[in-house]
């Protein structure tokens, strides 16, 4: 994403590699409407404008903060609104904001267990019982052995990583 200002028709590799994106990424981004169709050359290229590439670096901008396609789709209506207020706009980033937050204290979480789990490991010899994997085979009705483990246990975020 060098640069965001194209002052010609781009097809779409061109516009992916101007970008930095896959040119699939924009086929999807065109499919769910978060990038205009592109208008067709007399043998049936996509052409991209300047306000193609223009909304796909913001689009990209905002992935690159890893705001969700919805929060993307949003930001989007705003931005092309003439009603658009900074209210709305500043709701949408505090909202993702708080996610964000939300995401760190679950990774806080699995980090504290996995250090926990790695400290558990001793100096077993060869044909000796592995700590780590005994304390991974242990049956969900068992005890954790800490209260970090019991309340994080569940509260993973799919998709952290």
């Amino acid at each position: 994403m060098a640069g965001c200002l194209v002052h010609s028709s781009l097809r779409i590799g061109e516009l992916a590699e101007h970008a930095g994106c896959a040119v699939e990424t924009i086929r999807y981004y065109e499919r769910i409407g978060l990038l205009p169709e592109a208008r067709r050359s007399a043998a049936n290229y996509r052409l991209y404008s300047s306000v193609h590439a223009e909304q796909l670096c913001f689009i990209r901008r905002c992935r690159s903060l890893d705001m969700s396609l919805d929060e993307i789709s949003t930001l989007l209506a705003l931005r092309s609104s003439s009603n658009r207020h900074c209210q709305e706009i500043e709701q949408v980033v505090s909202n993702h904001l708080s996610h964000v937050q939300a995401r760190i204290e679950e990774l806080e979480m699995l980090r504290d267990q996995l250090t926990e789990l790695h400290a558990c490991c001793g100096t077993e010899q060869e044909g000796e019982s592995c700590a780590i994997l005994t304390r991974l085979e242990r049956h969900s009705t068992d005890q954790p052995s800490s209260s970090t483990e019991a309340s994080s246990s569940t509260a993973h975020i799919d998709g952290a990583h």
